[in-house]
């Protein structure tokens, strides 16, 4: 089906203003929904034309202005609408089938209670698979919802019920019209949902999961509603302006292919986020910067949304910089800048340095589907590390002073770069169009290296463009003691000379603070100095500085692989910050290990030392379990068999279906389990999350009919989460015998992989499923890359895997 196109919006919001949708859905099908709506709307050039939109419907009957209109005209997704009138009313009714995987109305058959639950997934432009309308941001308008389900449904939707009306009457549930809204925030819950209700500053809060979760929500339920009360508090004394859209529900939803998203009134997020186990500390701290990222949306994006697609970071930069702001100012998440660092920050260095690399405010974002690729580490991470700058750079009072007009002035409204600069620099009494050129206009990230001499430390700088950088250089000597020293670099290099004489065995931090957004690097005294001087750096956020300078030098080919590991087995077991030891521990894996550049062996005696030192029963016991299962080999099968069976556990260790899963999954990859062990774990965790993680032990499994069966899921089976189980377990290190073979048929199936998907499950099945590994593998993409006939989406995947096969030895 067509995508809209930019000129497309453009031209359609110049011709309509949309009054109002009047929206009803009647949900009593077992297999499809009937979606009834009456759009409002002007023309301001009558007797012209223009189109709807319906996605995946089969049209019963519609009207334009009284005057029936042919359903069979529907033209993939585009119903024609001409002689248009100065004020419009345009009556369509569907049918259509509920989806499975995870676009428009989502339904889902819980195969432990029995039950159905349904939820609206509606961005970018699926909000036409569950009712008829003009799909594009910019075409804001009043939603008021009607449904009709089993009378004993809950049924949540973007705005209140109706005053004086109770749910489900008679099973009918009638809204209030929400305020103007983009049709991709459109959402709804329907089923018998599990609901948990408080209020909080006058604003009605619900918490809401599938019934067989209910036993995780209500233990987490303290702390949800606590982390939903301290966000609002915080925003709405940063911000200025209160929370717009009445009660606030957050629902976790199943078989969900993002994390969250930001519908107004009603977000929704994976389950995952409801723990079915125990957590760690990590876990529990991004469940809250996510929290907090999607409550700041209600005022980035949903108060204020974006124009078109460009202005994708518009949303998500600043929902990203806020969330892990807030989760820093009301301590929520005490290491969050060092988690920012070495998890978010680095993905956009990531994203920074590969083929699909584009400004965070990129111009030529032509239609929806190329908008779909830019919620990438550029708009999220990027983009909010230079909103971090930018708050410093014209003072965070002036930040959110233009932040507070900002709101002001476009509330219910939309917004561009343009528009957002102009309030930024109103409050600063400064021109910001030339800080936007180099920071938002321009793609690449800058790498600065440090250069001692007699005369002192020069700071150099490389790549294009050249920025100016504000950074912090720190000096930390064998002896715990550091000297801290402000930087400015606004060209090629900078002098500092205070540093002139730092002593051997001194470390040059440069960004210490993680103050600028550039690559690091450390003069040859400073990395000798790294093994002595790294574990005894008390600041979590200097030591992820460290870690990602470090990880960032060895994809570049500037630090070998067994430095890295040294310096991994010296700094890492007593790394206290679980994210950081969790980071760093996932790219020795991943991207070393698994090419044979260091062996499995002293990660896992890393690990093993790292768990031996950990409390009984805390956080930091259960992440260095789980990372020591990760990367257990043969030798550990014996100790993996142990914690299984429950006796051999270390003490405070509960073995509960995650890590008995994470046990089954590296057993039957080391292939000391199988399907007995794979059935008996299913038997004990029956729930749809068990499927899922049992699909990924079996695809694991060392045998060429686990691997036949596990490429025909993960290329053909329409459940998302199956496929994405399957290939994301399907290349395991020992067994390149059994899928050598599979190299040549990745390349070959790939357009079966899109087919008839959610993209952005997909694109994860595409991506999870390259040979990465495989030395064949660059020859067969840079062959595939040579065609003209390659989609778009493909193109881009494919780029950005060949970029990473290039880095690393055949």
């Amino acid at each position: 089906m067509p995508s809209l196109t930019r000129a497309e919006a453009v031209r359609r919001a110049r011709l309509l203003r949309v009054h109002s949708y009047a929206v009803e859905l009647d949900l009593t099908g077992d297999d499809e929904f009937v979606s009834r709506t009456v759009v409002e709307f002007g023309c301001a050039e009558p007797g012209t034309g223009t189109f709807a939109e319906i996605k995946g419907g089969r049209i019963v009957k519609a009207a334009l202005n009284g005057a029936a209109l042919d359903g069979d005209g529907l033209d993939d997704n585009r119903l024609a609408l001409a002689g248009l009138e100065g004020e419009n009313r345009l009556e369509i009714e569907f049918v259509a089938p509920y989806s499975r995987n995870g676009e428009g109305l989502h339904r889902f058959f819980d195969p432990e209670d029995g039950e159905v639950y349904l939820y609206g997934q509606a961005p970018l432009d699926d909000a036409q698979r569950i009712f008829a309308c003009f799909d594009q941001p910019d075409l804001k308008a009043p939603i008021a919802l009607t449904v009709l389900a089993p009378p004993r449904w809950t049924v949540r939707g973007n705005a209140p019920l109706r005053a004086g009306l109770t749910g489900g009457t008679g099973g009918r549930w009638e809204f209030e019209a929400t305020p103007p809204l983009s049709t991709y925030l459109f959402s709804l819950v329907a089923g018998p949902w599990h609901v948990l209700e408080r209020e909080h500053d006058g604003i009605p809060l619900g918490l809401l999961c599938r019934r067989s979760l209910a036993p995780c929500l209500d233990a987490d339920a303290g702390e949800l509603f606590e982390a939903t009360a301290a966000s609002f508090d915080h925003y709405h004394e940063l911000f200025g302006v209160r929370y717009p859209f009445g009660a606030y529900n957050q629902a976790f939803v199943p078989e969900f292919s993002g994390g969250a998203v930001e519908n107004p009134g009603l977000v929704n997020f994976r389950e995952e986020f409801l723990f079915r186990a125990r957590a760690t500390d990590s876990e529990r701290h991004r469940r809250f910067v996510v929290m907090a990222h999607e409550m700041a949306h209600m005022w980035f994006g949903d108060l204020v949304t974006l124009r078109w697609w460009d202005d994708v970071w518009l949303n998500e930069a600043f929902a990203e910089y806020m969330g892990w702001r807030v989760a820093a100012e009301t301590g929520r998440h005490p290491d969050a800048a060092a988690d920012f660092a070495i998890w978010r920050e680095r993905w956009g260095y990531l994203a920074d340095q590969r083929p699909s690399t584009h400004p965070v405010a990129p111009d030529g974002v032509a239609d929806t589907a190329v908008a779909l690729q830019n919620f990438d580490g550029i708009s999220y991470a990027k983009g909010a590390a230079a909103l971090r700058q930018l708050a410093v750079h014209v003072g965070d009072d002036a930040f959110l002073a233009g932040l507070r007009e900002y709101f002001r002035r476009y509330r219910f409204g939309n917004a561009t770069l343009t528009d957002l600069l102009a309030v930024l620099g109103d409050a600063a009494g400064r021109d910001l169009t030339g800080w936007a050129e180099l920071w938002l206009r321009s793609s690449g990230v800058n790498t600065l290296r440090p250069v001692p001499s007699p005369a002192g430390l020069t700071v150099e700088q490389t790549g294009r463009p050249l920025r100016p950088h504000r950074l912090t250089v720190s000096a930390y000597a064998s002896d715990g003691s550091v000297l801290r020293v402000p930087c400015t670099i606004d060209g090629t290099h900078a002098t500092i000379p205070g540093l002139a004489t730092a002593p051997t065995g001194t470390v040059l931090l440069l960004n210490d603070g993680d103050e600028t957004y550039a690559k690091i690097r450390f003069d040859p005294s400073g990395r000798a100095a790294l093994p002595a001087v790294l574990p005894d750096l008390d600041d979590p956020l200097a030591r992820a500085v460290v870690w990602t300078g470090v990880i960032d030098a060895v994809r570049d080919g500037e630090i070998p692989a067994a430095e890295f590991l040294a310096l991994l087995v010296a700094a890492l077991p007593t790394e206290r910050q679980e994210g950081v030891f969790d980071e760093v521990l996932a790219f020795a894996r991943d991207a070393l290990a698994r090419r044979g550049l260091v062996a499995f062996g002293p990660l896992a005696e890393v690990c093993a030392g790292a768990l031996a030192g950990a409390a009984p029963g805390t956080g930091r016991q259960l992440a260095t379990a789980r990372a020591l299962v990760s990367v257990a080999g043969p030798g550990d099968v014996p100790m993996l068999h142990a914690w299984l069976d429950g006796p051999g556990a270390p003490d405070g260790l509960v073995v509960d279906a995650d890590l008995r899963w994470s046990l089954l999954l590296r057993l039957a990859a080391l292939g000391a389990a199988g399907e007995a062990e794979i059935a008996a774990g299913e038997r004990l965790d029956p729930s749809a999350k068990g499927a899922e993680r049992a699909a990924a032990c079996r695809a694991a499994l060392p045998s060429a009919e686990a691997k036949a069966r596990a490429w025909q899921t993960l290329v053909h089976d329409p459940n998302p989460r199956l496929a994405v189980a399957n290939a994301g377990a399907f290349w395991q290190p020992g067994q390149e015998a059994l899928t050598d073979a599979y190299v040549e048929r990745y390349f070959a199936d790939l357009p079966a992989m899109l087919e008839g998907r959610y993209p952005l499950a997909a694109l994860q099945v595409v991506r999870l499923a390259f040979p990465l590994y495989s030395g064949r593998a660059l020859g067969l993409a840079e062959s595939m890359l040579a065609r003209t006939d390659l989609d778009p989406r493909l193109h881009r995947e494919l780029s950005d895997a060949a970029d990473e096969l290039r880095r690393w030895p055949a």
